[in-house]
């Protein structure tokens, strides 16, 4: 008997515990990074070709690679919106001076000899908090 109460002790210590680690998870506190997020959608031209893209998606990764302050890039299109655009493209800057010496760098320049090609239309979003 001794024995079953002990158990049904601990068993109940562990409920408690675990209950109060899934309520500390719901309270988790949401992150608002200073960061700054490019974000751009992309309708590829009708006769460019799947080579084209996927050298237009490695040349992001090339480019965040040699561009100081990139700190993520994101290539994976799961949903792009409007209807007809086909790819999304979200590159994160440690902050507004790293996107504002983006645009210039030569690695840029050189990303965007592949890209702008095939690309027909885009359309660009930057957000920070």
């Amino acid at each position: 008997m001794k024995r079953l109460n002990t158990l049904a002790i601990a068993l109940s210590l562990l409920a408690v515990f675990g209950g109060s680690l899934l309520i500390g998870q719901l309270k988790k506190p949401v992150k608002a990074p200073s960061s700054v997020l490019h974000v751009i959608t992309v309708k590829w031209k009708a006769d460019a070709t799947s080579e084209q893209k996927q050298a237009a998606l490695d040349g992001v990764k090339k480019m965040a690679a040699e561009i100081p302050g990139i700190n993520n890039v994101w290539l994976k299109t799961i949903k792009v919106q409007p209807s007809g655009y086909h790819a999304v493209i979200a590159i994160e800057f440690r902050d507004q001076a790293a996107l504002d010496a983006y645009g210039p760098h030569e690695s840029h320049k050189a990303w965007e000899a592949i890209y702008l090609p095939i690309r027909e239309q885009s359309t660009t979003h930057d957000v920070t908090n």
